[in-house]
């Protein structure tokens, strides 16, 4: 993988799944992302405080648009196909371009846990990340306590891999974070 790649997000390609498009965050997702970034379980596991205003949420969109133009942020925005809603995000937090890996995140909101769209978010991201952007490896580094987000994570064929103790300070308060990892022979093998 070459950071020219990356550049691929300047002008996000639009993903699909059953039941989600996975597109760019625009401005007019503000309302649907201020209906689950609000919330407090949303990103109880996660390293941002809920959104406390529409106004918030819309300035920090606005703000995605230029990450997103200097390459700066890999994230897909979740649309969910019945609904129509924007009802959260997955994508890459995090490139090592000399070891070929990157990191995946997703959030969703609370809604429409327990339906199996992250795992399909996951799957569709993890399949465009070994198959367009050459990825060797995937990994997500997810909090003790969040056991739905490693469920996911074992769904996709991910493996637990480490334990770090109090390795990241997260609110004020330092925290243990399990790392889980994937190799694009194992994602493609279980495939085929």
């Amino acid at each position: 993988m070459t950071e020219d790649m990356l550049s691929i997000f300047i002008k996000i390609p639009t993903l699909e799944t059953n039941r989600l498009i996975l597109r760019k965050i625009v401005p007019a997702d503000s309302a649907d992302m201020y209906d689950y970034s609000h919330r407090p379980e949303t990103s109880r596991y996660l390293l941002w405080y809920p959104h406390e205003t529409l106004k918030y949420t819309k300035k920090y969109i606005s703000y995605l648009q230029s990450a997103y133009r200097n390459e700066e942020f890999f994230d897909f925005g979740l649309m969910d196909k019945e609904s129509k809603k924007m009802i959260g995000t997955c994508g890459f937090t995090d490139f090592d371009m000399e070891n070929n890996s990157a990191e995946i995140g997703y959030v969703l909101h609370p809604d429409f846990w327990g339906k199996g769209l992250a795992k399909e978010a996951v799957l569709r991201v993890m399949a465009f990340g070994f198959a367009e952007l050459r990825l060797h490896r995937i990994t997500a580094k997810i909090m003790t306590g969040n056991t739905a987000s490693k469920r996911v994570a074992e769904k996709c064929g991910m493996r637990h891999e480490s334990t770090h103790i109090e390795a990241m300070r997260i609110k004020g308060s330092y925290e243990t974070i399990d790392e889980y990892a994937i190799l694009a022979k194992e994602f493609y093998g279980k495939r085929i």
